[in-house]
């Protein structure tokens, strides 16, 4: 199966393709490399078969990956359903930590309620705010802080040998 977004890091830029090479490059079908020869995709000449060079080959996909991008705004998240920058319902999201200093942001989308993500380094966290109302959910007590032992822990029969 191919890919929907095929990585124009694949491409050896000082080597040149036929579109079937090209086509098992990026497990697609070349019948779309064939779309993207009409869609502008430069070919060294109009003979057969069809030669495209590496360097045109990485500069056609990074072009289209660069032109269909969206940027979001502060205080706005990339709906995947609705493909397209959102403000979150409620201006409300949700911070979870990933790492130390990396995190994701959850909301719900104001159009059609799906989920939306975007990953946020601590230190941006107020750049890319804006108006959302962000919450820090609070970590679980771990059991060895706990007053309480677990209900399967041995603690107890250690104590009284």
């Amino acid at each position: 199966m191919g890919k929907r977004h095929p990585n124009y890091r694949h491409v050896k830029v000082h080597r040149s393709y036929t579109v079937e090479e090209t086509a098992s490059l990026f497990g697609i079908h070349k019948n779309t490399v064939r779309e993207w020869i009409k869609a502008g995709l430069p070919v060294i000449d109009d003979k057969r078969p069809k030669l495209i060079l590496g360097h045109d080959l990485a500069a056609f996909l990074q072009a289209r990956r660069i032109k269909k991008k969206q940027t979001c705004e502060p205080g706005q998240m990339y709906c995947v359903r609705c493909r397209a920058p959102k403000m979150a319902a409620g201006d409300m999201a949700e911070y979870l930590p990933h790492t130390e200093k990396l995190g994701m942001l959850k909301a719900l989308c104001p159009d059609c309620l799906s989920m939306m993500n975007r990953r946020v380094s601590m230190a941006n966290l107020e750049q890319i705010r804006g108006k959302l109302a962000i919450t820090f959910p609070q970590g679980l007590d771990q059991v060895s802080n706990s007053l309480q032992p677990s209900v399967n822990s041995d603690l107890e029969r250690e104590m009284n040998p």
